[in-house]
């Protein structure tokens, strides 16, 4: 049988429970034999600064420990310049050539599938997989307002929608209030003791 691996990337800034309960989710129902998780390096896409990627590697080993078949990936914090995902799959198919590949993703991400760089190629290289509802067959799509990506094959993985994300978390911490509901406890004393996120 052809091995399969996953690929769950993200800012992970920081890692909450939702993160790790979606990891869960693919390892289980996808029956992966591993499960790549891939902090972004730099993130071309995105407005804000992130968070120093040495600090988003330690809570990513911290939150992930315990996800079974789970492995937290360096390889695109040690990239210079822009980090694609496009790159990581291929990487991923050199060093596993008989494999069938997963690329893992919430809802907000599918919903920005077209503005993914080569966001053609993906579906190539790997079945997309969408966190959704089980009742809720259009979650797992991309944006319908949209054109559909070339060769793009999407499958469901099921597990309760959350509202949580990690703008949340950072806002929460700001705040000085507490989030050891939203994220493990073990994340929330590394933020407090690094003193990530706080008001300036």
């Amino acid at each position: 049988m052809r091995q399969k691996i996953g690929l769950f990337g993200g800012a992970f800034d920081p890692p909450h429970r939702t993160h790790v309960a979606l990891a869960q989710a693919a390892v289980q129902q996808l029956g992966l034999d591993v499960l790549h998780v891939v902090p972004t390096g730099h993130a071309w896409h995105k407005q804000r600064e992130l968070t120093l990627a040495e600090h988003r590697l330690a809570m990513c080993r911290l939150a992930f420990a315990d996800v079974p078949r789970t492995v937290v990936d360096t390889r695109e914090m040690q990239r210079s310049g822009p980090t694609y995902t496009i790159d990581t799959l291929h990487e991923l198919q050199a060093e596993y050539p008989l494999a069938q590949l997963f690329l893992i993703m919430g809802e907000d991400q599918a919903r920005a599938l077209q503005s993914w760089h080569r966001a053609e190629d993906l579906g190539r290289a790997a079945i997309i997989c969408v966190a959704s509802r089980s009742e809720s067959l259009a979650a797992a799509s991309p944006n319908p307002d949209s054109p559909k990506p070339l060769g793009i094959e999407l499958q469901r993985l099921q597990m309760p929608t959350s509202p949580l994300n990690a703008t949340a978390v950072r806002d929460l911490v700001a705040h000085g209030q507490g989030v050891s509901t939203l994220v493990f406890e073990s994340v929330a004393r590394y933020i407090d003791q690094h003193h990530l996120y706080q008001a300036a």
